[in-house]
């Protein structure tokens, strides 16, 4: 009668507060530099050293620069914040994965990679893309710092359950459509608010058919939907994944793990509290054309117009269209970009690079185009070297960068000039996310790479 959900939240429980939260305990806590100052502030003042300092791993990654990681980071804030991070890693005896670490990179990208992330823990970090984690069959949410703090101090934490909702995606996927589209697709119809107070299960042949590296990207994007988190059942694809990883149980108790990570998935009469079917067949290539990620069409399909809109929706609607540039009922096929992003937790693993440069080989890079294609760790950048990604890239005329959050978000100098348009495979495009009055047009690996040749919104399909 249980979902994968309940079964791992009801094995974490230490105590039910009546009429209150759960008290749950955290298997893994990963802290980076943004939201972690003030909770390590927070156990001085107490006087209190981490409870478990084993399960909690820190790196930077929101404030790293992507070039000269060798050099001091000239941005006086962003230096703070990773140098701090650094000190109290050392003072509380916690494990750190500083730049130029082989082991650094973007925490959601470098946590599955090298085997900290497991099926069937309990994940937090202060960041929202936690979500991210969920893929590997696990419960995985961003918390504040207030909580954060809370974890360090306890490896517990106090939460509310949430909702389940299962999305299934029967069928199989169209050429040209990835992990990304599946999410930019779910948004569109369910809208940025249609799953909150939930976590979701994805289900379905298509999902089952995903890698792992699209299955943490579908996840990352549960948060976008208003989820608490998101999360897919682990099978065959999760442990030929995690197989012989760093941190990875080996020998006997890989065995009992496997044994164990078989029995997480929602039994059969298992009820949610909210069910949402789709098929693949209906999904194509997708890009937004608005001010939040829900707001996302069909490549080769047009902007809405405002009709049936009330007077409300219809003000949001037009404001946002405004900032874009964009009119209702226009078409995206054909518009000049200004750069294009490869990266982030959502789209910056090996993966979405082999994509990348297949769309791009024995092309070239748009002159007027700048280009970021930023790995999501060390570990993505040696892949990249070693399957020879970086000839084809070079030959096409871009260049890698080193790892981190980049153009994500405007916290580190890879920021995108006003009023400019940024094809960008990260997870979010309100207003100024990408740098103060950057447009951005969240998009695939396979979109992004098609605009970066032609130098204009193009539906790769027509270039595969």
């Amino acid at each position: 009668m249980n979902t994968l959900f309940d079964k791992i939240w009801d094995a974490h429980v230490v105590q039910k507060i009546e009429d209150g939260p759960t008290q749950l305990y955290i298997d893994r806590l990963y802290c980076h530099e943004v939201t972690s100052p003030q909770a390590f502030d927070g156990l001085r003042a107490r006087g209190l050293k981490c409870f478990r300092p084993g399960q909690i791993f820190c790196m930077p990654d929101h404030n790293t620069p992507t070039h000269d990681q060798d050099k001091p980071i000239e941005d006086p804030v962003s230096r703070k914040q990773v140098d701090t991070l650094a000190r109290n890693a050392e003072e509380f005896g916690l494990t750190h994965f500083g730049m130029l670490n082989p082991r650094n990179g973007i925490i959601h990208v470098v946590g599955p990679e090298r085997g900290l992330t497991l099926p069937g823990m309990t994940i937090v970090c202060g960041d929202s893309h936690t979500s991210t984690h969920g893929a590997m069959g696990a419960i995985a949410f961003g918390i504040g710092t207030s909580e954060v703090e809370m974890v360090l101090a306890t490896q517990c934490i106090l939460q509310s359950r949430p909702k389940t909702m299962r999305i299934t995606i029967d069928g199989t996927l169209g050429k040209g459509v990835t992990a990304k589209d599946m999410a930019l697709y779910l948004m569109s119809k369910i809208t940025t608010s249609g799953a909150t107070g939930y976590f979701i299960e994805y289900a379905g042949e298509a999902v089952r058919s995903l890698s792992m590296e699209g299955r943490l990207t579908l996840c990352n994007l549960s948060i976008e939907m208003g989820a608490r988190g998101g999360m897919i059942a682990p099978d065959e694809t999760t442990f030929a994944y995690i197989k012989g990883r760093e941190h990875a149980p080996k020998g006997e108790d890989w065995d009992k793990a496997v044994a164990y990570w078989k029995t997480l998935k929602s039994d059969d009469d298992a009820t949610f509290d909210k069910e949402l079917r789709y098929d693949a067949a209906d999904i194509e290539p997708m890009i937004t054309y608005g001010t939040n990620p829900g707001m996302g069409i069909a490549i080769t399909a047009h902007i809405p117009t405002t009709d049936g809109m009330s007077e409300v929706e219809k003000g949001s609607f037009m404001k946002s269209l405004q900032y874009m540039g964009f009119e209702p009922g226009e078409s995206l096929l054909g518009k000049a970009v200004d750069y294009v992003f490869l990266g982030a937790c959502t789209n910056g693993r090996i993966e979405d690079f082999r994509a990348f440069a297949s769309l791009v080989k024995g092309r070239k890079k748009a002159d007027h185009i700048v280009a970021w294609l930023v790995p999501g760790s060390w570990m993505v950048d040696a892949q990249i070297r070693e399957e020879g990604i970086d000839k084809i890239l070079h030959e096409a005329g871009f260049e890698i960068r080193q790892p981190g959050c980049s153009a994500c978000l405007a916290m580190n100098d890879d920021k995108v000039p006003a009023g400019k348009y940024a094809v960008s495979t990260s997870n979010r495009n309100f207003e100024g996310r990408q740098g103060p009055g950057s447009r951005t047009l969240l998009a695939s690996p396979l979109v992004a790479a098609a605009a970066a040749v032609t130098g204009v919104i193009t539906d790769p399909r027509t270039l595969m």
